[in-house]
């Protein structure tokens, strides 16, 4: 049951050094150790401390984290509100209507129903699969407040059952054990239906990455499909079909998809068998991507279209270096085995790479090609996947789509 608020003089608090409130003032949400000066009381992990600064105003409530360098998550920035029931209640509510204003509302039943800080909603993310959750509690504050928030998001969402994959690496920071399995209900969730825009996926919520399927890439699957009408389509990290299959819708003339899970080609093939398309025009191979695009660029082969979409090479900026390397040289290859007048949509999820720094590695592996480039769109995340204006870490993905002359 969710505690009662203390009476105020008995509320933990974090007091900051002098200055350090002023990114609490623009509300960006988060506390790091060296800003906090004392410790006031004995809060455990998770629970409410009010922030306040060096002459002893409140700016803040936020959740405790005693072991991770970000200290504390801020809940509310208004001192009067109370952390409870209702105000999570109230968080999940919005969240939920903004999801239902959004067009692909009209056009899957897979959204993202809360993303973290940019939700109110620190160290959460729910995604929806048809009439399954996936939660993922990856704080201190959400997994203190876990069971009445899995309570909440059945009532509000009318689905019954919620499957935990709160195994990401963020939780060791928060130093809290990896929790998997059904939070609540239990049901056959190894492959749940989905539809996207009138093609079907059966997502793997129990071993699939992440939750089980890249819904953040929704839009632009669908930007990919637009324009693969009779290309020839190399498909990088091809996970369990997701873009290979939204060209095929689109008329692609031929796909080569690479992927090295055999795991994820057995459900990319699944996914296939379940739309109305030609399996023959696509061509999955198990590979490790980076030593197949060399092979490819041996052999001289060349496509009018490539998409490349790797995992998270940089999850911090700390990593930014080595993950540089590494997207260079994918683009490099790619750039190569791209024909005159092809097409390259190319990505990076880590938040270790911004947009300006991921634009420079493309920028450099096009000159390292010989290739003349251009950039004719960008990409993000879908739309369920919203960024607050103060906490630009929640724009993680990013994207170029590049035309070689």
């Amino acid at each position: 049951m969710p505690r009662t608020r203390a009476p105020r003089s008995a509320e933990p608090t974090l007091v900051l050094k002098p200055g350090r409130e002023r990114s609490l003032r623009r509300r960006h949400p988060w506390v790091f150790s060296g800003a906090v000066e004392r410790v006031l009381g004995a809060p455990q992990p998770g629970d409410t401390v009010r922030i306040q600064d060096a002459p002893g105003n409140v700016v803040a409530l936020a959740a405790y984290s005693p072991t991770s360098q970000i200290r504390a998550r801020v809940w509310t920035f208004d001192a009067r509100e109370v952390i409870g029931e209702p105000f999570f209640r109230a968080r999940l509510e919005r969240a939920l209507r903004l999801r239902g204003t959004l067009e692909a509302a009209r056009h899957t039943n897979a959204l993202r129903l809360v993303h973290g800080e940019s939700d109110g909603m620190p160290g959460l993310v729910v995604d929806r699969y048809a009439d399954v959750l996936v939660a993922q509690f990856l704080a201190t504050g959400v997994e203190r407040w876990r069971e009445a928030i899995l309570d909440l998001l059945v009532e509000l969402t009318g689905c019954e059952a919620v499957y935990e994959r709160s195994d990401a690496e963020v939780r060791n920071l928060e130093g809290l054990q990896p929790k998997v399995g059904f939070a609540k209900g239990n049901k056959s969730a190894s492959r749940c239906p989905i539809s996207e825009y009138g093609l079907n996926f059966r997502v793997d919520v129990e071993q699939g990455q992440k939750t089980g399927f890249f819904l953040d890439q929704r839009e632009n699957r669908q930007r990919v499909r637009a324009l693969a009408a009779g290309r020839e389509m190399l498909d990088g990290f091809a996970y369990t079909g997701g873009f290979s299959i939204a060209a095929l819708a689109g008329g692609a003339a031929r796909i080569t998809a690479i992927e090295s899970s055999a795991d994820a080609i057995q459900i990319a093939r699944e996914n296939l068998a379940a739309n109305p398309l030609d399996a023959s025009h696509i061509e999955f191979v198990q590979a490790d991507v980076f030593s197949e695009l060399r092979l490819l660029r041996d052999r001289g082969a060349h496509f009018g279209m490539i998409v490349l979409d790797p995992p998270k090479f940089a999850p911090t900026a700390a990593q930014a270096k080595n993950a540089a390397r590494a997207y260079k040289d994918i683009n490099l290859l790619a750039l190569k085995l791209l024909a005159p007048g092809g097409l390259l949509a190319t990505f990076s999820c880590s938040g270790g790479v911004g947009a300006e720094l991921f634009q420079s590695i493309v920028a450099g592996a096009a000159a390292d090609a010989g290739a003349e480039a251009k950039i004719l769109e960008r990409f993000g995340a879908a739309a369920d996947h919203p960024v607050a204006l103060e906490f630009p870490e929640g724009e993680y993905l990013k994207g170029l789509l590049v035309l070689k002359a």
